[in-house]
């Protein structure tokens, strides 16, 4: 069966190792990559992976379209590498409306948001913009929701805040990491999953809202097991009922690499019980109509 993991991050080579070292300080998490596109294609060759699909975080606005230049040579190996970037972008970038249009133009497919790195609400008017715009383009937005591991309250995606912009943006395809906001899935289901559903019914396919499963199945590998006690991964039994109130045309397989193995996730995802057909979509049907 074809696998695309539609949510990794890599770094360059140069700041790949400084990078995780950082990152896993602040999350007390351990890294499965060394950080590095090479590293990830490795991680890919023993999970069976045929396409990895990059999210750049962009942290300082300046930078957004020096980094989405980057991941566009990232993509001209795609063929070799099975390695695809989207662009990243911040809602700070000077001349923004210009830098998406370049994005689109680079053949970035679309853009990832991490609200909780830029201290912005989802819902903050300078995100609705950038989304409105992004969707002129015709380009997708996969934003972080929920908490994120290696940050602390408050959250910047939430529930809220998305039904808000689902209301205000209308934007065509919208990505939701996490299945929906970490550590919050009962309430993504009683209060979000309603709300995707009505919205989901008069849109085109490959149009929407999606969730991906980065991140939140399986066991965190902590560096010290007695810190984040009370953080945790879903349990299989919530899995499958989210796959059943969203459907699994609404699901992206995605691992959230390195800070998840991806053979682990793709070992986990076939034992979940998921039909032939189900497995078929979270697997790859889904993001290749996107893509």
């Amino acid at each position: 069966m074809k696998i695309i993991d539609f949510h990794t991050h890599t770094f360059p080579d140069k700041i790949a190792a400084p990078a995780l070292d950082s990152l896993q300080a602040s999350s007390n998490s351990r890294a499965h990559t060394d950080g590095t596109v090479s590293g990830l294609r490795d991680s890919m060759d023993k999970a069976g992976i045929d396409v990895s699909v990059i999210l750049p975080v962009v942290t300082n606005p300046v930078k957004t379209s020096s980094m989405n230049q980057y991941a566009a040579r990232l993509n001209e190996s795609f063929e070799e590498t099975g390695v695809f970037s989207i662009g990243g972008i911040h809602p700070e970038t000077p001349d923004m409306k210009a830098v998406i249009k370049e994005a689109a133009k680079l053949g970035l497919k679309g853009l990832k948001l991490h609200p909780d790195y830029y201290g912005i609400m989802f819902n903050d008017i300078k995100m609705k913009r950038l989304m409105s715009m992004a969707s002129e383009e015709g380009l997708f937005i996969l934003t972080h929701a929920g908490m994120d591991i290696g940050l602390y309250p408050p959250i910047c995606c939430t529930i809220d805040s998305i039904i808000d912009v689902l209301g205000d943006v209308k934007p065509e395809t919208l990505i939701l990491a996490h299945m929906g906001g970490w550590m919050n899935w009962e309430e993504v289901m009683e209060r979000l999953a309603p709300v995707v559903a009505d919205y989901n019914s008069s849109s085109d396919e490959g149009k929407g809202v999606y969730l991906d499963t980065a991140f939140s199945i399986g066991e965190i590998d902590w560096l010290d097991e007695s810190y984040h006690k009370s953080y945790h991964q879903m349990s299989d039994d919530c899995f499958r009922r989210m796959v059943k109130v969203f459907g699994a045309d609404r699901i992206l397989f995605a691992t959230d690499s390195p800070w998840a193995d991806q053979k682990d996730y793709v070992d986990r995802l076939y034992n979940m019980g998921l039909s032939e057909n189900e497995l078929e979509k979270i697997f790859h049907i889904n993001a290749e109509i996107i893509l």
